[in-house]
């Protein structure tokens, strides 16, 4: 191999993935895509127990020969975190993909409408679950030559939207954060994209953002514009799917959008 080539990725048939944020929405579609792909092993991750084991449960019907673990957890502390990354790494022997999308109990407000109590909470709960993940995961990946990480931010990150302030600010850090860590972490072969859809349908926060308020307002003229269909979890599944596998070799950095036309952010 020359002075800038690394080892071939591994094939999704080889590859162990840590799902957090995998028993609902866009994590589950996730967890079932890798799971229907041929990944031998998967960790999903969430809080509520019967939930988690109702999401293992699905994911193992879809491949019998997939064991699947669920790890109940909070991936908003350090504490939490650390369980999660060190019982991943002894489960799986190893995480070779990890996908970050846990959610927030928060939906889009007018700045002057949020308490400034509020701001700390939401940007804790929104930005730094997938900076702990990597902080924890990647020492593990570089020492293994290779990985890939995929986290989920939303479009709020690339486009000013009335009401997601705090919230835009939040995925901006995901974002940026995922984009730089792609660029410290290439020479170890580990690759790092993110997803940044708009409204998914079917999601827990796609129905907290459009049941009443100012953001149902906001996002049923945003849904107009989605000429090609408001997506489901599905669509940003096989993309994330995609991502972690070797057709994917040479992609890393990029947030790439997927909202059905809504913007071309």
């Amino acid at each position: 191999m020359g002075t800038h080539e690394i080892a071939p990725p591994k094939e999704l048939k080889e590859s162990s993935a840590l799902v957090v944020g995998g028993t609902a929405g866009i994590g589950l579609a996730t967890a079932v895509g890798l799971a229907r792909a041929g990944a031998p092993r998967i960790v999903i991750v969430g809080r509520g127990e019967e939930r988690g084991e109702a999401a293992r449960e699905h994911v193992s019907s879809v491949n019998s020969s997939c064991d699947v673990t669920f790890l109940s957890a909070d991936a908003t502390t350090v504490e939490g975190v650390a369980y999660i990354a060190s019982e991943a790494e002894r489960i799986l022997s190893g995480v070779d993909v990890l996908v970050s999308t846990t959610a927030a109990d928060t939906r889009p407000e007018l700045f002057a409408d949020i308490p400034i109590t509020d701001i700390a909470r939401i940007l804790n709960q929104l930005a730094l679950p997938c900076m702990y993940l990597a902080s924890e995961i990647v020492p593990h990946m570089t020492a293994r030559k290779g990985g890939v990480i995929i986290n989920v931010a939303s479009d709020a990150a690339k486009t000013a939207t009335p009401g997601e302030s705090v919230i835009g600010a939040a995925k901006a850090a995901i974002v940026m954060f995922t984009r730089t860590l792609a660029i410290e972490a290439k020479r170890s072969g580990i690759r790092a994209n993110v997803l940044t859809p708009s409204l998914v349908i079917g999601t827990g926060s796609t129905e907290r953002i459009t049941s009443d308020g100012f953001s149902s307002k906001l996002f049923a003229k945003a849904a107009q514009q989605a000429h090609l269909g408001v997506p489901e979890s599905e669509d940003l599944a096989a993309l994330a799917v995609f991502l972690a596998s070797p057709a994917a070799r040479r992609l890393t950095g990029q947030a790439i959008s997927v909202n059905g036309g809504i913007s071309a952010a």
